[in-house]
């Protein structure tokens, strides 16, 4: 098995490794994935030093916590990793279900569990979701779980009233899932800063999950969210390192998504200046996607999703290869990465 660093996550005392795999893909997102597809990416992450896996209810509906927890039953493997959920979406029935009336992030999941989520981040909707997944799991102890889609990203004027119930009861109930052991750590998982600091306002938080507001193309984080992050003990798990594709596969791949849509030719532009950098040194822009967001001292591993082994073995390479510092000196030169931005330093 190879090693991967491991780093103190936050106000908790979990350590997480510096990469962690993000389970979307082997969801059924746009293919169907058996158990095989499953469990074979999962043990080839363990044997390339990935131990912590992120899921939630809504991937697959229910049928990824259901994947997972079994293959770390069966192999005897969970003292040995580090896992992470949701709560903010509670699944029921199709046939009793009441469908949110806005779909967020919208996910038709091939062969998906019939269920459909309806958020509810209430003092019983999030105990709800939590002991639904420890029955999805078949595990008792669940180590981190992020409040999901939290914020107007996600909500626009409904998230007052999503809000309110996170204040009138939904708080309590982290609060005692926290202090009586069933998790270790408290976190949210979103798309946006400003719904982080809305909750740490009110809610001593261990860690938090952003997707897509931090990367090679996009370093805006770093001038505010960062810094009050630290200030806050709060590390960040960083997602959506490659912007929704457009990272991965460059200005002439056939994914130049960016943050779920198709990407501007400002971006494109700026895509294509970085690419000049990397194909100087003969550096992967994967390569330095990863690397850049994984050098910043406020993050303390980064999500990754992959759907097969030889993605995951890409996804580590990418963490560890070496990257001359005179690469990193030469976005600065340009302007594509600010001066004062943390890099690799070997």
């Amino acid at each position: 098995m190879k090693q991967l660093a491991k780093r103190k996550l936050g106000n908790s005392n979990l350590l997480v490794s510096r990469m962690a795999l993000g389970t979307v893909p082997l969801s059924g997102l746009g293919a169907r994935t058996t158990y095989d597809d499953f469990e074979g990416t999962i043990q080839a992450a363990l044997d390339q030093g990935v131990l912590y896996f992120d899921t939630a209810p809504g991937y697959g509906n229910g049928r990824t916590e259901h994947f997972l927890g079994h293959f770390l039953r069966a192999k005897e493997l969970r003292p040995d990793v580090v896992i992470s959920t949701k709560v903010g979406r509670v699944l029921k029935t199709r046939r009793r279900a009441r469908k949110t009336d806005k779909v967020i992030f919208g996910i038709e999941w091939i062969d998906g569990l019939p269920f459909v989520d309806e958020f509810d981040y209430s003092y019983d909707g999030i105990m709800r979701s939590f002991e639904d997944s420890q029955q999805r799991f078949g595990i008792d102890d669940i180590d981190i779980i992020h409040v999901h889609d939290i914020g107007r990203l996600s909500h626009g004027d409904d998230n007052d009233r999503y809000w309110t119930q996170l204040q009138d009861g939904g708080f309590k109930a982290l609060r005692e899932l926290r202090e009586s052991g069933a998790v270790k750590a408290v976190s949210i998982g979103v798309n946006e800063t400003a719904a982080v600091l809305d909750m740490a306002n009110e809610f001593p938080l261990d860690c938090c999950l952003i997707a897509g507001r931090y990367t090679l193309i996009n370093d805006e984080a770093s001038s505010h969210f960062f810094p009050e992050c630290e200030r806050r003990g709060i590390d960040v798990i960083a997602a959506g390192v490659f912007n929704s594709g457009i990272l991965a596969g460059g200005s002439k791949g056939s994914n130049k998504l960016f943050d779920y849509a198709d990407a501007p030719q400002s971006i494109i532009d700026k895509v294509k200046a970085v690419e000049e950098v990397c194909d100087e040194f003969s550096v992967a822009l994967p390569t330095a996607a990863v690397q850049f967001v994984a050098a910043h001292p406020a993050v303390a591993t980064v999500l990754v999703g992959a759907k097969s082994p030889a993605e995951i073995q890409q996804n580590v390479a990418a963490l560890t290869a070496a990257i001359p510092v005179e690469f990193w000196e030469k976005l600065k030169a340009r302007k594509l990465v600010g001066k004062q931005i943390p890099t690799p330093v070997v």
